[in-house]
């Protein structure tokens, strides 16, 4: 059971080959008995689970249908869920337990999903490797002692290690597809304002973006279907109409252009995952695609950018983490400001305190204008360079990052070194464009990605490639060893 995807898992119990509930206690069990070695749930919900599953049971008996209904999922630790506890991978937020439930959550669960658990997350969201986490590490499958990326890793191991069919994440400045390509999964960040955040709990507003982890693009345009949508609470969720993402995935890719940038192609790529995407481009060459070279060309400043808006943001929405009303509050505070410094200096890990000091930095009298309003002419640039290349093709090819998953504690004593790993995925963000990443294959055993870049709400497009991509390659069906 654990081997199957979301798709097979609708198809299995609309034929009644099993039902919910059974499948939930496989997993239940799988997760119990394999997470120890990847520490990729921080909650387990078992008695939820059941509950939604035995519900979901009852539903179909009644004649209702639905592909999430039955269906097993996680949530990322910072989609607050009622009563349950929602982390956000921080000390800080330890022993809170959210009053609500997402919008992502409800949506889920009115749609039938099953929630198994709250997945593992770098703190706040803010990493690459998912190692800052108060709750320890996540380990990659394919190799444990490698990171599965971050700040969706715990996400991204659960589903690559067949704990789960797919699950809930967040990106960012690439935190989806990143943990994606690291562990051999396929992860589509959408259009910002497609997903509502209300109730994720915020790290960069401007930038931050709920969307799909799963195993093939079928399964992440199903959970996307349940994910996308309005929402009247969200002031930056978008009222466009929600397409059938599956109704288009078998869509031919005949006369569809595809730009590939040359400044994706520098030296700092990894020369062995750029054959890997030269393979992948003569793939959809003779699925009928044509190829046409582009150019981003203020693609170099969009990390000094990104790590200047970002940041700011951060110090902005942390703030709301005093020790006053909710979270961590230190023992025994003198007066009011021992008890903000020392609640934030306690509950706080380096990686957050370090980009909060950032951001205030930023954000201060003296540098506004130097940093931070720089930054957003630069973004503004990187949007424009898109709007360009999107007049002359469909969607935009490449790698989705330079090199495959490093070693735990390999760049512990230098977090910029971190940050570099993140130069093709945190465009997207900039410019609030959707971007998947997919399996492409793999170097020294471990996974590599491909990442698809296409204009505002196409993400049907994209799952289209995707799935035309995936119906005549292998990579995404290999699984990691003792998994």
């Amino acid at each position: 059971m654990h081997q199957m995807t979301l798709a097979e898992i609708a198809r299995g119990l609309a034929d009644k080959k099993f039902s919910s509930e059974e499948l939930t206690k496989v997993l239940l069990a799988r997760i119990t008995q394999l997470d120890p070695q990847l520490n990729s749930f921080i909650s387990l919900t078992e008695e939820l689970a059941l509950e939604q599953a035995k519900a979901a049971d009852a539903r179909r008996a009644n004649g209702e249908s639905g592909a999430l209904l039955g269906a097993p999922i996680a949530h990322k630790d910072l989609f607050c869920t009622q009563s349950i506890r929602t982390s956000c991978g921080s000390k800080m937020l330890d022993n809170f337990k959210a009053p609500y439930d997402a919008t992502v959550v409800a949506k889920l669960a009115a749609a039938g999903a099953v929630t198994l658990g709250k997945t593992n997350m770098d703190e706040f969201a803010m990493g690459s490797a998912n190692e800052s986490s108060w709750y320890g590490a996540v380990k990659n499958p394919w190799n444990l002692e490698h990171v599965p990326g971050g700040s969706s890793g715990g996400s991204a191991a659960a589903v690559a290690a067949r704990l789960l069919p797919a699950a809930t994440a967040t990106d960012t400045g690439g935190s989806i597809r990143q943990p994606a390509a690291f562990t051999n999964l396929t992860g589509l960040k959408p259009t910002y304002g497609r997903v509502s955040r209300w109730g994720m709990i915020a790290y960069a507003s401007s930038l931050d973006q709920g969307g799909p982890l799963a195993r093939t693009a079928e399964d992440c345009a199903i959970l996307l279907q349940g994910m996308a949508g309005f929402d009247q609470n969200d002031s930056t969720s978008i009222d466009e109409p929600v397409p059938d993402y599956s109704a288009s995935l078998n869509t031919s890719l005949q006369g569809l252009r595809i730009g590939v940038p040359k400044e994706y192609f520098s030296a700092g790529l990894d020369p062995r995952i750029a054959e890997l995407i030269q393979n992948s481009i003569q793939e959809l060459q003779k699925l009928g695609a044509v190829i046409k070279e582009i150019s981003l060309p203020n693609m170099q400043h969009a990390i000094p950018a990104y790590y200047v808006i970002a940041p700011a943001e951060a110090s902005s929405n942390l703030s709301r983490f005093d020790g006053v009303r909710f979270g961590h509050r230190c023992e025994n505070p003198e007066n009011l400001i021992d008890l903000y410094k020392r609640s934030r200096g306690e509950g706080f890990g380096p990686e957050v305190q370090r980009r909060i000091m950032v951001g205030a930095y930023a954000l201060s009298a003296g540098y506004y204008d130097a940093y931070y309003l720089k930054a957003q002419k630069i973004r503004r640039l990187v949007k424009n360079d898109f709007m360009a290349a999107f007049n002359e093709v469909d969607i935009i090819l490449g790698p989705t990052t330079p090199n495959p998953a490093w070693k735990l504690g390999a760049k512990n004593s230098d977090p910029v070194a971190a940050y570099l790993e993140d130069v093709y995925t945190i465009t997207a963000n900039l410019a609030g464009l959707p971007g998947l990443s997919m399996p492409a294959g793999f170097v020294d055993g471990l996974p590599v990605g491909v990442q698809l870049l296409a204009p505002y709400f196409q993400e049907g497009r994209l799952l289209n490639v995707a799935h035309q991509y995936q119906l005549h390659t292998d990579w995404h069906t290999r699984t990691p060893t003792g998994f």
